[in-house]
Parts: C-alpha cells; sequence; structure tokens
C-alpha cells in the first residue's frame, strides 16, 4: 500500500460506518484506496463520482463562483462525500447509512489535506 493508501485508511477506520476511501484523478483514474468492499466495485463507483465532480467544476466555472470544495451524495443505503484536492485530484469517503455526515467530512478533510501534502 502507498502512503496514499495509508491515509485513507486511516480516515475510513476512523470514521464510523465507512465502507471506503479513494484517491483518484481528474479522469477518475484511482491512485490509491483502502475498501472493506470489492476493489472493483470501489473502482467504478469512484470514477463515476469523479464524473459528477467534473460535470460541478464545469458548471461552478461557467458561473465564475471557482470549484467546489466538496459534495456529498445521499443514498438509500451509502453515504459518499467527495473532496477535491489540488489539481484534478480529489479524494472520496463512503459509510453504510446512517453516517454521522459532520465527523465523516471532518476526517476527508484531514484526509485530503494529509493527501496535498503527500502529492508536495
Amino acid at each position: 500500500m502507498t502512503p496514499f493508501g495509508h491515509i485513507l485508511q486511516r480516515a475510513v477506520q476512523a470514521t464510523p460506518n465507512a465502507i471506503g476511501g479513494a484517491f483518484a484523478d481528474a479522469d477518475g483514474e484511482m491512485v490509491d484506496s483502502f475498501t472493506v468492499g470489492d476493489p472493483h466495485e470501489w473502482a467504478i463507483l469512484t470514477a463515476h463520482y469523479g464524473v459528477v465532480l467534473g460535470h460541478l467544476v464545469a458548471a461552478f466555472g461557467t458561473w465564475h463562483f471557482g470549484g467546489p470544495e466538496y459534495f456529498i451524495a445521499l443514498h438509500k443505503e451509502i453515504d459518499v462525500i467527495v473532496h477535491a484536492v489540488d489539481g484534478g485530484y480529489y479524494a472520496l469517503l463512503a459509510a453504510k447509512t446512517p453516517t454521522n455526515l459532520g465527523l465523516a467530512l471532518e476526517r476527508l478533510r484531514a484526509a485530503a489535506a494529509q493527501l496535498r501534502k503527500e502529492m508536495a
């Protein structure tokens, strides 16, 4: 596991009900991840949310608001938080519901900061 994977593992393990964390580039290509689930399904989920982030970046760029820092998608069985890192990279954390979204966001923000530092 790379240093990126270790950062994600700590975030997932520190978040109740978390099922995985991912670090990916602007094209949705996974740099590294940590999940308690199927790695192939996790890669697909990560890539799809990268597409959503790309659409939000394009929409907000059109309105000159700047790109989103993060977004949250609530689903019936999981909640997903996607956080921009730098240079088009993003981090993702997903947890089974119910999710303490405040704590999950705090853990993902800390992980994003650590990922930025590791990228430098």
